[in-house]
């Protein structure tokens, strides 16, 4: 799948220091948003009866056509807490997606899944896809979620998305193109979440990488 970049300078000092806090328990004092910096087919399964009652905010359904599908695979966990934090970590990805398809920047359901700084990344993102779409589908594997610190309000999401049958069309030619020669499809993404006092934990950071998969 083609891909479009956008303005993430900022993500890389992020990204280390998320890097290097993933193995501990990182600074009890910090908040989520302190974190600055720099996205209908789901096989997953819903989220169990344990794990939805740990929230009581009503989440935005996320429909993608049948021209694009996004297969998750693996994304289960046997802490109820740990496994909200896929649920919403793969919602945000879906709302990505989403907006790319709607070729809306602002898309609610993207907001409600993105703080500050992933917001502004993720609208830049989609905005790369002007004039374009998504077709074809892509594979969601190798989810690893930790938390960072003892008050488990903040988390890590490590996964890879394969791309190789994903394409980017152009609206008006209906030209399609897959991902660029002598990159890999497979993109590893490293996201950091917070907690929200409604129980919805909110992608704070995301930084790609191609072929680190």
């Amino acid at each position: 799948m083609a891909r479009r970049s956008v303005p993430i300078a900022a993500t890389f000092a992020a990204t280390a220091a998320l890097l290097l806090t993933a193995c501990g328990e990182g600074d009890e004092s910090s908040s989520p948003e302190d974190i600055k910096g720099a996205d209908t087919g789901s096989s997953s399964p819903s989220p169990s009866a344990s794990a939805s009652a740990a929230s009581d905010a009503e989440r935005p359904a996320i429909k993608l056509p049948e021209s694009f599908q996004a297969n998750f695979e693996g994304w289960t966990n046997s802490d109820p807490e740990l496994q909200t934090v896929l649920n919403d970590g793969k919602e945000r990805l879906r709302a990505s997606y989403a907006a790319i398809i709607a070729g809306d920047p602002e898309a609610d359901s993207l907001s409600f899944y993105s703080g500050q700084a992933a917001m502004s990344t993720g609208s830049a993102w989609v905005k790369g896809y002007k004039g374009l779409t998504i077709t074809g589908e892509v594979k969601v594997y190798d989810p690893e979620v930790t938390y960072l610190g003892k008050n488990k309000t903040r988390a890590t999401l490590f996964y890879c998305v394969d791309e190789s049958k994903g394409y980017s069309k152009n609206l008006k030619t209906s030209e399609t193109a897959g991902t660029p020669e002598g990159e890999s499809p497979k993109v590893q993404y490293r996201t950091s979440l917070g907690k929200e006092a409604n129980g919805v934990w909110k992608t704070m950071t995301v930084e790609t990488e191609p072929g680190a998969c």
